[in-house]
């Protein structure tokens, strides 16, 4: 056969096999075509990137078990399809929850602080939300911190600015969406309290508000279109962290089912599920903190799947981050190739609790006379930490060395005394107060913008972990991306934010 000949050949071979691979191509599209999602949650993980979730397993693993290594899964991890996507904004490689939480509620990118319109804020985007309540689909927002805060307000409404809190309250009530739930809002009479409350133009557009755990679990699918708030609200009128919530507060869990309960119809819903406090307590380097806000948070993606395995060929779940927060790693110089987490137990209550306790402390207490050892005590009951003589630790030290276990286990929470030099330092600038304490580059550094003695606190204990934080803002990493249900497998690769927007959509055949 001349060259020619074979070459021929070749190009009939190659042409027959496009033709085959775009058959099936097309068969393909024309079955995912047949089936599309009714039902779909979009669940997203504030902050909560690989580091988090690996944390969150890790931790299980050691309250479990700490004299080996290992995980516990989480659910969300067990999931068939598993992808990563980028997080930039147009105007910074380390996006902010307003544009990345557009970049999925939209399918464009933004300016950092803008939320569902385009970067210079002139433009409204079209919101998933709003082409899936167009369908006939009922929708919910759930978060666990105030919804109008800038992730939920990306699914309902447009601003310019993410800090316009009353005017995305007045938004919300103007939506006709179905469900809202979780945190309260910020500002419902404006900035400076001078406006005309929000929560009553939110009940005049025909909400039922409820404010309780009883009429929230009274709530049924004749209720109506409702805006459920938990009974107990922080100073940002978010829920609790999981670590500092009592009885009788409402978990991201149960807002879920109890969403899934209001909005199931033959036309199917769309629900948005924010686990917000995650990226807080990163924020503030408090590990312990941010575990407990993903456990709760996987047990709400645990309820979700539930409903998966009831209607698997009409559900998508997705489970995702807009970003990661602390620049949190699994590893620390001082601990090396050794984690401890099983230490992380020690801590009783989130870095907000312990601000509270000092708070009190610095009204009885002046700085000029106060003392570490006044809170000692509280910081053991706190922490865990055990305030040992340099003696004493050497001694113990000793023994350790020698396999006395015992010896061992009294030094794994022993304040060294590098650690106690640093404690007093930090104690004397939280006496200082936020208006007298130094505002230079090294104070920042180690403290950012938070209590001085709290964040140093959290932060020897993350290290005795084997926990290491970068950073109190986000950082531009990936972010994984997990899915099950109808158009799963979409889902697996390596992509950017706004394709999630086009994956959903495309799933739910809009």
């Amino acid at each position: 056969m001349s060259e020619m000949s074979v070459r021929a050949s070749a190009r009939r071979r190659g042409i027959a096999v496009s033709l085959a691979v775009l058959a099936l191509l097309a068969l393909s599209s024309a079955s995912f075509a047949a089936t599309k999602a009714k039902y779909v949650f979009l669940m997203i993980g504030d902050g909560m990137a690989l580091p988090q979730r690996n944390a969150a397993e890790i931790f299980l693993a050691a309250e479990k078990d700490a004299t080996k290594p290992g995980i516990i899964r989480l659910a969300m991890n067990e999931l068939p399809a598993q992808g990563m996507c980028t997080t930039y904004s147009t105007n910074s490689l380390i996006t902010d929850s307003a544009a990345a939480a557009t970049a999925f509620a939209c399918g464009e990118k933004t300016k950092s602080g803008v939320i569902a319109m385009d970067p210079k804020g002139e433009r409204k985007l079209p919101i998933i939300t709003q082409l899936a309540k167009a369908s006939g689909r009922k929708i919910g927002i759930v978060s666990s911190v105030s919804i109008d805060h800038a992730t939920p307000a990306a699914f309902y409404a447009h601003a310019a600015g993410r800090s316009v809190y009353y005017g995305i309250a007045l938004q919300l009530a103007e939506s006709g969406f179905d469900f809202f739930a979780g945190g309260g809002l910020k500002k419902p009479k404006g900035d400076k309290g001078d406006q005309p409350d929000a929560f009553e133009a939110i009940a005049k557009a025909g909400y039922s508000i409820t404010r309780t755990r009883d009429d929230f679990l009274k709530l049924n699918a004749a209720s109506g279109k409702v805006m459920a708030v938990n009974p107990v609200l922080d100073r940002d009128k978010a829920l609790s962290y999981e670590i500092d919530r009592k009885d009788g507060e409402i978990t991201l869990a149960e807002f879920t089912a109890k969403g899934i309960e209001l909005l199931d119809n033959p036309n199917g819903f769309f629900m948005m599920v924010e686990g917000g406090k995650i990226d807080w307590a990163c924020h503030a380097n408090d590990a312990v903190a941010s575990i407990r806000d993903t456990v709760a948070f996987d047990d709400a993606v645990r309820v979700a799947l539930d409903f998966c395995k009831k209607h698997p060929d009409e559900t998508l779940v997705v489970v995702l981050a807009d970003h990661e927060t602390g620049g949190m790693s699994i590893g620390f110089a001082g601990t090396q190739y050794d984690t401890f987490f099983s230490k992380l137990k020690s801590q009783k209550g989130s870095y907000i609790a312990f601000d509270s306790y000092l708070a009190e402390y610095k009204k009885t207490h002046a700085a000029e006379t106060a003392t570490f050892d006044d809170i000692a005590a509280k910081v053991t009951e706190f922490f865990g930490f055990r305030f040992l003589s340099d003696e004493r630790i050497v001694e113990l030290e000793s023994k350790a060395k020698g396999g006395d276990s015992a010896a061992a286990q009294e030094l794994e929470l022993a304040v060294k005394p590098r650690e106690m030099k640093e404690l007093r330092s930090a104690f004397a600038q939280t006496m200082k107060g936020a208006k007298e304490r130094s505002s230079d580059e090294e104070t920042y550094l180690l403290y950012g913008e938070y209590e001085p003695l709290t964040i140093s606190l959290t932060h020897i204990l993350n290290r005795k972990a084997g926990i290491g934080w970068t950073t109190y803002a986000h950082t531009g990493v990936p972010v994984p991306v997990s899915a099950i249900g109808v158009g799963q497998e979409t889902f697996n690769g390596y992509y950017d934010n706004t394709d999630v927007h086009a994956k959903m959509k495309a799933a739910m055949g809009l």
